[in-house]
């Protein structure tokens, strides 16, 4: 029997194995999701919001335990990884209280005696998630699409298993029949037929940009609906009339929090010329200061990331650009220890074409580019094949908007990082992929938007 085991980034240390399923086991746990579904689309909002909001419950009674988990696995600082479950229950909140107002019938008035909308679930999501933020990118899949009526199943990263267990664990003690959410440890290999499965209506994917590519293809040859939440390369227009303490505070923990793990993280800086130079200074300063540490001390500034492999290859992206002329400010060196830590890194001087401009930088190394006016700016942070999260930093808001308006990404933010919050919709445009999760545009991607007349 085949088997995938988690191994603490920090220490490099075996924390679990747990046993693969294969295809035939995987299929009789859809077979039983699928017949849960049948049941659980037809109980009450109020029935389903009372089971969600005791899930909340449950996961901020025991905070603790879950942050330790994610934080063992993954490598998130403990205070990250117990604000990542308290995140967790504000979205079960969220759509406790939310979902039957955010599917409500909408009446339209037509020529018939009674025409409206109504949403309605259409049956087993499949949601494969990522490792960096373990609990938080599956409870914001799964609690919408069970508040609408729909059943989940997940395939989780082959590293935070003991997550996903502990997911499928909570929606068990908070009395949700079996079969609403299920955990599936599978290979990739089996990832393909499962799509295929005629109980499978829907995939939501967060993850590679390759990854995204490869479930988009096998869903749209079985015409399956897809959501697809991609990588990103953040662009952040640093103006000449932005407060530098807060703008290279912002930097710091923008490319330092989770590590430096996260698809909305600020990781392209774009500054004017004016200023360019006192913006490196503080920020590299700033950046050498913050303590690189074990993830469960509290005074870790950041900690490794999540597997040797990843920190090798963002070393290789590093190298790669010092190569293309790229300049080299902090940082750059792998570490003499144990663990896959990785420092915090600055680049300098880059240019289109160069990986650490081109690429995501998904760790801990921050690109900063020179802009010669604010029209070149908003050229360079548009030159990417991402299109996730963007941010302004200035001490003029009204400018910082319309500049926001003009950023070709999903969420632009000005004078803050980016965020996902449950009452806006969150997703990206380009290689960032397509769709919506969270707020109504979330709750409706996986249901089925019917038109009624009644002559």
């Amino acid at each position: 029997m085949q088997t995938t085991t988690s191994i603490n980034p920090a220490t490099e240390e075996e924390i679990a194995s747990y046993n693969r399923i294969s295809i035939k086991t995987a299929e009789d746990k859809i077979a039983i999701a699928n017949k849960t579904y049948l049941s659980w689309k037809t109980t009450s909002f109020k029935e389903r919001a009372i089971l969600m909001s005791k899930l909340a419950d449950i996961l901020e009674a025991n905070k603790e335990e879950y942050a330790k988990i994610a934080t063992q696995e993954m490598g998130k600082l403990i205070t990250q990884s117990r604000k990542e479950v308290e995140k967790c229950a504000l979205v079960c909140r969220y759509y406790a209280d939310n979902a039957e107002k955010l599917l409500a019938d909408e009446i339209i008035k037509t020529e018939a005696a009674k025409s409206y909308v109504t949403y309605q679930p259409l049956g087993i999501t499949l949601a494969i998630m990522p490792w960096n933020f373990p609990f938080y990118q599956v409870i914001r899949f799964a609690s919408p699409a069970l508040m609408a009526g729909n059943t989940t199943v997940l395939k989780h990263a082959s590293n935070v298993q003991g997550c996903a267990f502990a997911i499928e664990q909570v929606f068990e003690e908070a009395g949700f029949p079996k079969g609403c959410f299920t955990n599936l440890n599978v290979t990739s290999d089996n990832i393909e037929p499962i799509i295929k499965n005629k109980n499978i209506v829907a995939v939501t994917l967060t993850g590679s940009e390759p990854a995204g590519r490869s479930v988009a293809k096998i869903a749209g040859k079985n015409l399956k609906k897809t959501v697809l939440e991609l990588g990103g390369s953040d662009a952040y227009i640093i103006l000449e009339d932005a407060d530098l303490e807060k703008a290279t505070d912002l930097a710091t923990f923008g490319r330092l929090q989770n590590n430096g793990q996260t698809c909305i993280a600020a990781k392209r800086f774009i500054v004017l010329e004016d200023i360019y130079d006192d913006f490196l200074t503080l920020f590299t300063k700033k950046m050498k200061e913050a303590k690189m540490g074990i993830p469960t001390d509290e005074d870790s500034y950041y900690g490794p990331m999540a597997r040797i492999d990843l920190r090798d290859e963002i070393h290789e992206q590093v190298e790669k650009t010092i190569e293309q002329g790229g300049k080299l400010i902090l940082g750059g060196q792998i570490p003499d220890r144990k663990g896959a830590y990785y420092p915090a890194t600055i680049l300098a001087d880059l240019k289109p074409g160069m990986t650490a401009f081109d690429e995501e930088l998904f760790g801990p190394v921050a690109s900063v580019i020179k802009a010669k006016d604010e029209n070149e700016a908003i050229e360079l942070a548009n030159n990417s094949t991402f299109g996730l999260g963007s941010g302004v930093i200035t001490g003029n808001t009204e400018r910082g908007e319309k500049i926001a308006l003009q950023l070709e990404a999903g969420n632009s933010f000005v004078n803050k990082l980016v965020a996902s919050d449950p009452r806006m919709p969150f997703g990206g445009v380009k290689n960032s992929g397509y769709g919506r999760e969270l707020s109504s545009f979330g709750i409706k991607e996986f249901v089925n938007t019917k038109s009624v007349w009644i002559d």
